[in-house]
């Protein structure tokens, strides 16, 4: 596997997810905590396609498959172990937000990708 994918990949989806992880925590004081995720959802699409346009450059679309995989999965995972486990949230965590957030990290980087390479 390429280093650049692996940074694409691993390294931006650990980010992304670590941002909104961090952004949780400060919004966990001045929001409801059913909204937290609503709050956090434009800040991280629009830091995620602000990603997508200036630091992912892949040249096919499973490039951009393998990108969008890696940061459903990441995402998952990590919110799984580090946010549904540890701090098991009294009303629940997975909810249409929660959905709708995984499905983003699926297709932003799909439509990003098939954007950028139909341009060239």
């Amino acid at each position: 596997m390429k280093k650049t994918l692996l940074k694409d990949a691993l390294g931006w989806g650990f980010l992304l997810w670590l941002i909104g992880y961090a952004l949780g925590f400060v919004f966990f004081a001045l929001v409801p905590p059913a909204m937290i995720g609503w709050v956090i959802m434009p800040i991280g699409v629009a830091l995620t396609l602000w990603v997508l346009f200036k630091k992912v450059n892949g040249e096919t679309l499973s490039y951009y498959l393998w990108v969008a995989l890696s940061w459903t999965v990441i995402a998952v995972v990590l919110d799984y172990f580090l946010l549904f486990k540890i701090l098991t949230p009294t009303d629940g965590y997975y909810k249409l937000d929660v959905y709708l957030y995984y499905v983003l990290l699926l297709v932003l980087p799909l439509i990003v990708g098939w954007y950028k390479l139909a341009k060239k």
